[in-house]
């Protein structure tokens, strides 16, 4: 699959966000091995903590059907912003831990730039499992 299929598929899950607070609306669509392609939106809430990334959201949904870091082909994250949408502190630990050092990391915006990214990219000092050793 391309990067902008993949893009487009994260567009889709960007109709799905529940963002009445920010107005900001982020989706992602995550590429799978075996073809699947799992879709994640923000979803806020009034306790601003409790909201959840559309990044995490469809990892999380990826893993909770059954797959894991080395099955993640690609994952693309898209909002309306001026410059492609970069992931979060948050989403960028997540996405590094989560995710293969080969996953390419799609970031682009509703303009239709793109810039491909790994997880090391995004966060080249993360913790990781082996800080807790």
């Amino acid at each position: 699959m391309n990067e902008k299929l993949l893009l487009e598929k994260a567009k889709e899950a960007r109709e799905l966000s529940y963002s009445p607070y920010s107005h900001f609306a982020v989706g992602a669509a995550l590429l799978s091995r075996d073809g699947t392609i799992y879709k994640g939106a923000n979803i806020e809430n009034a306790s601003y903590p409790l909201c959840m990334c559309g990044e995490r959201n469809a990892i999380y949904n990826a893993y909770m059907h059954g797959v894991k870091k080395e099955d993640i082909l690609a994952l693309a994250i898209v909002a309306d912003t001026d410059n492609v949408c970069s992931p979060c502190g948050a989403c960028r630990q997540v996405i590094c831990e989560l995710c293969n050092d080969e996953t390419k990391i799609i970031l682009g915006n509703l303009k239709g730039d793109i810039k491909v990214v790994t997880p090391k990219d995004l966060l080249p000092f993360s913790f990781s499992s082996e800080d807790l050793k």
